[in-house]
């Protein structure tokens, strides 16, 4: 069954002072949904954001979350389900990426730890904080876990960022098949897979031939879109979809020959990331 809109329904999305989490949520405010959750790290960026989409009339309640502490997410859950109730709608956004150095060039080992532990565990835990109650609920539910092509396709230069894209994919389409395993229909997870996309997060990476950095909307765009029926996947641009098959249906050495021709393998020799603030 199709979602028309979110009214109506409480969204959470993590990562969402800015970028994409910020667009995520802002659409959910239009979109009238009964309350808009955010979470992000970043404590003021968050209240600007949620300022901004009070003053468009929205319901925010905002939390100060580190997704890669289990503990953390644990509580703001509570928190959440004491003062919101359940979630309806959840967007597994928050994301990083550390470093454009061979794996074994890896000067600081915490970038390791941090990098599997918000792009990969941080959606497992957080899912298992409103996943049940969604089940339970019977009404429609959606989960949109924010991955990578990265998480499609091996990429030199970003080894740790890949095998935590590898696995939040793994695991985000594991769990959809669960569900319909299950006879949970309500409930759909599409799992997202954009190249590059313009949010400064990867400053310096390279473009590919035919793939162009991608615009923030059209990310959100395509993946609202397929949130809203319930579909699997979102894999942009359409190269990212090419370079999954030629993945699958080519000889290791020719898979590879035609990555690195069109730049999939050297996109990170030159990827310097957002700067500080």
């Amino acid at each position: 069954m199709q979602l028309t809109d979110v009214a109506g329904k409480r969204v959470l999305v993590t990562g969402s002072a800015m970028g994409l989490g910020k667009l995520f949520a802002t659409r959910a405010a239009r979109e009238k949904a009964a309350a808009v959750v955010l979470w992000d790290i970043n404590e003021g960026a968050l209240k600007d954001t949620a300022a901004e989409l009070e003053a468009e009339g929205a319901v925010v309640h905002h939390y100060v979350v580190d997704v890669s502490s289990q503990k953390s997410i644990a509580k703001a859950a509570a928190q959440v389900r004491q003062e919101v109730g359940s979630i309806d709608v959840l967007f597994n956004n928050a994301g990083i990426v550390r470093g454009n150095k061979y794996f074994w060039e890896t000067e600081n080992v915490n970038d390791i730890s941090a990098t599997m532990s918000i792009n990969s565990l941080a959606p497992m835990y957080i899912t298992l904080e409103f996943l049940p109650a969604m089940i339970a609920s019977g009404s429609e539910c959606r989960i949109v876990n924010i991955a990578s092509s990265a998480g499609l396709v091996s990429n030199p230069r970003m080894s740790v960022y890949a095998a935590s894209k590898w696995a939040a994919v793994g695991w985000s389409d594991s769990v959809r098949l669960e569900l319909e395993q299950a006879g949970h229909d309500h409930v759909k997870i599409t799992t997202v897979c954009p190249t590059y996309i313009n949010t400064g997060m990867f400053d310096g990476a390279k473009k590919m031939f035919m793939t162009p950095i991608l615009e923030q909307e059209e990310v959100v765009d395509a993946a609202w879109k397929e949130m809203k029926k319930g579909g699997p996947f979102v894999v942009i641009p359409w190269t990212s979809r090419l370079n999954q098959a030629l993945t699958g249906l080519l000889p290791v050495k020719l898979k590879d020959f035609f990555l690195d021709k069109v730049g999939v393998y050297n996109s990170m020799s030159e990827f310097t990331g957002r700067k500080p603030e």
